[in-house]
């Protein structure tokens, strides 16, 4: 606001782009504003790119409403930021000097505001402002701007470095006068726009900015006296020649410029390479990792892990380069006594490995540090803590040659127990990991899950071996099969299976069942990929004999006989699970039960109304799974209320797992089946005669609810809209399930998805209307909803054409939607698809009525059509009307499809 302001008060054209603008030709003052406005334009979107610290939550926290104005504002700016961008420019070109409003000049403008702002004696009033000054902000604004999009854009860190590099050059030229400077300060401090000033902040960002562009512009000279560190860092490694890096990390061991953590990170991308596959840097990144050591050691830091891991065994020139580096980080004139102390301390850490105590101790740097008494002490020290060392190890074959700690070997083999599919491997690694430790390796992944049924039956082997080995082999199996790697499930299995057979009967029989359902899921899999292929007579034998097993004192997983009793349904093994399914079987397991129901309903599909028997258990099962139980609370005055609605336990499934179940079926006769059983229950529930869902064999159900209080109305109508729309993502050609589809969508209010669904029902059975729809397709009923639907939509010509459709023409209908002018639809572009002549004429009634004469000409037009004439033969108007109802529906279907 202060800024739109300065613009108003200086005289800037209004209505005007500011990059429209001539700087050159404005009134001094004027062009100062445009230069002002702009420089704050860039810089804040600049700044907006900073992160900032989060405010704590309190009192003085921002308004929410200023927030949203902000980043508002924000988006406008940088909207506008290309012409920011070519405005300050364009202010580059300008050579001449530049005033500045003052308090004064504004006083002046505000008493006479004609005097102030133009080209008269008033035109030096003000502060002025020399082009040099000028441009040097200029052009560290437009660096700022340029830098902030190379992360885009890597040409505008060009661009940023050339801004920058002028900005250095002016800064050298321009000298202020200490009064200027002030006067500016406080005049325009509120804009952040302050002049440059020599003052430390600006010259340190100008520097950082500078150095940045030329590491990221290549520009850096290795020659350059003024480079700081960091460019000698950046040189260096943008080189080929990584020895000549270490050779600075030794360096800074002296002068200890660099900070801690560029070192570090330094290290930290070498080993970056390393793991990415670069070879040859192993040896660089040794030497990094011990120059950083000494370094810390120098700082009195605590030595990294890293470092001591390459102490456990490192080669000797690792030994011989640290010792090096030790000597050479320590100027022995010129070091404090503290520094010598450090060192001394570091070596004497690294002398108490025991096989490098000699090596330590011999060395040069050592005896020159330490007094000859100290070091005879110090010396007899690390020999005795050495040899204590020594005597509770095993001799050690090389001087340099130590075996890697115990837990670095096992957390290594636990890597590879985690990562291996190898059922020998895996045998193997935790033979390895038990003669290490006595620990439960089987909880080592928190990932590896075994079914509740069989954990007590696995964790009771006394063997902790075998626990382990059958438990990982049994888990990892049950993961593959979860992301359909049936081939190493199978060889895991199999593996188990071996194992188990040896000593346990129980757990033999549990790992032939988990194997069986296995090779159901693999076949099944198959088929939803697209595989015809029957399954082999061994497996659906296997699984009747699953199904036909006696129990005795076996854990067994309900999930095995869900999936035995879909693969049956599939595969229409109707007749087996009607009669050979042993009966405790049938009373233990609720798949089974439901299977053998469906099973029985099916083959009685189309049968007698005696044969209706099947089909009412299987109803009653479903109503109770559909049902709620009632749960009720005594208030304090003694009243009883109804508190919640729970899902009734007289059901035998939960009905989620009734929806599991029903969703690894793909018979088409047992989904028809069950979508008959729901519509019939949606419709009893919803006790609506006029909007009722239809499908096939709603006959063979039951019309009425004993008790419809406890049916869960909200679950039947989601289970019936989850069980049409899975079945037609297994065939979306079933028009029958179309039909069933566009019905809940209609009887919902759902008028422009019902319309879709019933022209896709017609399109299936008469190939994209290119044939005539059957009658028992698009049946009147189906028609007068597809009228309803088009007349909620308001598309009224639609609804006159359809009327055509019915076995009577409703000619009270077609007339009131022709009658109504607010239509949505084409109008006049659907008299070619009328063939009835009496709507025709009516058409061309109501448009003379109206006054509509190109509408009415239409209308006639297609009344004149020889085709249409009623002195025609019966089969050439039947055949003009079947070539109209075909083009209408291809074009219904385009728009609603």
């Amino acid at each position: 606001m202060l800024l739109n302001e300065l613009l108003c008060v200086s005289k800037v054209p209004p209505g005007v782009k500011h990059v429209d603008l001539d700087l050159s030709t404005l009134p001094p003052t004027t062009a100062m504003a445009v230069i002002i406005y702009n420089r704050w334009a860039i810089r804040t979107i600049v700044l907006s790119s900073f992160p900032e610290k989060q405010t704590k939550p309190g009192p003085h926290q921002m308004n929410m409403d200023y927030m949203v104005l902000c980043h508002c504002l924000l988006l406008q700016l940088k909207e506008q930021a290309a012409d920011s961008i070519m405005v300050l420019e364009g202010s580059l070109g300008l050579k001449k000097d530049f005033y500045i409003h003052t308090l004064r000049t504004l006083d002046l403008l505000a008493a006479d505001p004609s005097t102030a702002n133009g080209e008269t004696e008033s035109s030096t009033a003000g502060l002025r402002i020399s082009a040099d000054e000028l441009h040097c902000q200029v052009h560290y604004d437009l660096g700022g701007i340029f830098f902030q999009q190379g992360c885009s854009d890597q040409l505008a860190y060009e661009k940023a470095r050339e801004h920058f590099q002028q900005t250095r050059e002016l800064l050298l030229k321009v000298h202020f006068m200490v009064s200027c400077t002030k006067i500016y300060s406080k005049t325009y401090h509120t804009f952040g726009l302050t002049l440059i000033q020599f003052d430390m902040s600006f010259c340190k960002r100008l520097a950082g900015y500078w150095n940045a562009c030329r590491a990221l512009t290549g520009a850096l000279d290795p020659s350059d006296t003024q480079l700081n560190p960091y460019g000698q860092i950046n040189i260096i490694e943008a080189s080929s020649f990584p020895q000549a890096l270490v050779e600075a990390f030794i360096k800074d061991n002296v002068s200890l410029s660099l900070p801690n953590h560029l070192r570090q990170s330094v290290l930290r991308e070498f080993l970056h390479k390393v793991q990415q596959g670069e070879r040859g840097l192993d040896e660089v990144c040794h030497k990094l990792c011990v120059c950083n050591a000494v370094r810390d050691a120098l700082q009195g830091e605590v030595l990294s892990v890293r470092f001591q891991q390459l102490l456990h065994k490192p080669r000797k020139h690792v030994v011989d380069f640290m010792l090096e580096v030790c000597t050479r980080s320590l100027d022995k004139d010129r070091s404090s006594e503290t520094s010598k102390r450090k060192m001394v301390i570091f070596l004497k850490c690294v002398g108490l490995k025991p096989h490098l105590v000699f090596v330590v101790t011999a060395h040069k740097l050592f005896t020159e540090l330490l007094k000859e008494e100290d070091r005879k002490i110090l010396v007899e020290q690390m020999r005795k803590r050495s040899a204590t060392v020594n005597l509770c190890a095993k001799p050690l074959p090389s001087f340099y040659d130590i075996p890697a700690a115990a837990s670095v070997n096992i957390g290594q083999l636990e890597q590879q127990l985690i990562l291996c599919l190898d059922a020998r491997r895996i045998r193997q690694i935790l033979i390895e990991l038990h003669s290490m430790a006595e620990r439960p390796f089987w909880r080592v992944n928190n990932k590896w899950e075994v079914p509740p049924d069989y954990i007590n039956v696995i964790l009771n082997i006394k063997d902790n071996l075998t626990k382990d080995l059958v438990y990982i082999l049994m888990a990892k199996g049950l993961h593959c099969i979860t992301v359909k790697d049936f081939a190493h499930t199978r060889q895991l299995f199999s593996a188990c299976l071996e194992l188990v057979t040896e000593f346990s009967p129980k757990l033999r029989q549990v790992m032939l069942n988990e194997m069986l359902l296995l090779e159901v899921r693999a076949h099944e899999t198959g088929v939803a990929e697209g595989s015809n292929v029957r399954p082999p007579p061994d497996l659906v034998s296997r699984v009747r004999g699953y199904l036909e097993m006696r129990i005795h004192d076996l854990p067994l997983r309900q999930i095995v006989g869900e999936e035995c009793v879909a693969f049956m349904l599939n595969w229409r093994e109707n007749e087996y699970l009607t009669l050979q399914v042993p009966q405790q079987l049938v009373m233990n397991n609720p798949y089974i039960k439901l299977g053998q129901l469906l099973a029985s309903t099916c083959k009685e599909l189309p049968g007698p109304k005696e044969s209706r028997r099947t089909a009412k258990e299987l109803w009653e099962v479903v109503v109770q799974i559909c049902s709620v139980s009632n749960q009720h609370k005594r208030n304090s005055d003694g009243r009883v209320s109804l508190i919640k609605q729970r899902e009734s336990s007289m059901g035998i499934l939960q009905r989620s797992r009734f929806i599991t179940f029903i969703k690894k079926l793909r018979e088409p006769l047992v989904l028809t089946t069950l979508i008959s059983l729901f519509v019939r229950f949606h419709s009893i529930v919803r006790d609506d005669i006029v909007n009722e869902v239809t499908a096939e064999h709603l006959a063979i159900w039951p019309s009425t609810l004993a008790n419809m209080q406890a049916v869960d109305v909200e679950a039947v109508a989601v289970t019936v809209k989850e069980l049409v729309t899975y079945a037609l993502t297994l065939n979306p050609n079933n028009q029958s399930w179309l039909i069933t589809q566009a019905d809940i969508y209609f009887v919902t209010n759902q008028y422009s998805a019902a319309l879709h669904f019933y022209l896709q029902a017609g399109a299936v059975c008469s190939d994209f209307f290119t044939k005539a729809v059957a009658p028992d397709v698009y049946t009147d009923q189906v028609l007068k909803r597809m009228i309803k639907c088009c007349s909620m939509l308001n598309c009224h010509t639609q609804v006159a054409v359809l009327c055509q459709f019915l076995r009577e023409v409703d000619y009270m209908t077609a007339f009131k939607a022709l009658q109504e002018q607010n239509s949505h639809d084409a109008m006049d572009s659907f008299y070619d698809y009328i063939w009835d002549v009496t709507i025709l004429e009516y058409l061309t009634h109501i448009h003379h009525k109206r006054g509509e004469s190109e509408k009415r000409q239409i209308a006639i037009k297609a009344i004149g059509q020889t085709e249409l004439n009623a002195s025609n033969p019966e089969e050439v108007l039947q055949l003009a009307a079947q070539k109209r109802k075909k083009k209408f529906l291809q074009a219904m279907a385009k728009l609603y499809f």
